[in-house]
């Protein structure tokens, strides 16, 4: 999250935010494939220019990055497509039909931006396709490949599991808090 520059008292003018610029700038050189001092005066000319002309409003994403749970997320993540691509796999490579369901699974977050990121990640993973997001109603339809047993326990388990890590890495305090 970029904090909002204020501009100097006296001077003329918009903020210019530091960040900003060097992002440009560090694009500009980027694009030009060579460093000099020319490039680089050049790029953070285009950066002042551009952040002054053409100004941004003030953001919040909603997401804030907790590194040791984002790490952990990112793991888990990652074993989960390593085994969603192995039981997709099997199944594909088996005779006969692969068992197929449709699940809806509750979600107990209520933030936009944090159940865009659990959909996001189910349908990243192979087997898992998101088919309906119902956001007021906090409830997803998912449609579900190669699992067997109890699915809806099951993938209600998987899903609880992963909205938590998600949260717990770039939730924000309050979403953290509704959690618990």
């Amino acid at each position: 999250m970029t904090r909002p520059v204020r501009p100097v008292p006296g001077s003329p003018g918009r903020p210019v935010p530091p960040g900003a610029v060097a992002w440009l700038a560090v694009t500009w050189l980027l694009l030009w494939g060579e460093l000099t001092v020319g490039n680089v005066l050049g790029g953070l000319l285009a950066g002042v220019a551009v952040v002054w002309l053409l100004p941004l409003p003030a953001f919040d994403s909603g997401v804030r990055v907790h590194p040791v749970a984002a790490v952990a997320f990112l793991a888990r993540f990652a074993w989960d497509l390593v085994f969603s691509s192995m039981r997709v796999a099997w199944w594909a490579l088996r005779p006969g039909r692969p068992p197929v369901h449709v699940v809806e699974v509750r979600l107990r977050t209520s933030s936009p931006v944090m159940t865009v990121l659990v959909v996001i990640a189910l349908s990243a993973l192979p087997g898992s396709l998101v088919l309906e997001a119902d956001f007021p109603g906090r409830r997803l339809t998912l449609h579900v490949l190669g699992i067997t047993g109890d699915v809806r326990a099951t993938v209600r388990a998987d899903v609880t599991r992963l909205e938590g890590a998600i949260v717990a890495a770039f939730g924000t305090a309050a979403d953290r808090e509704e959690l618990r």
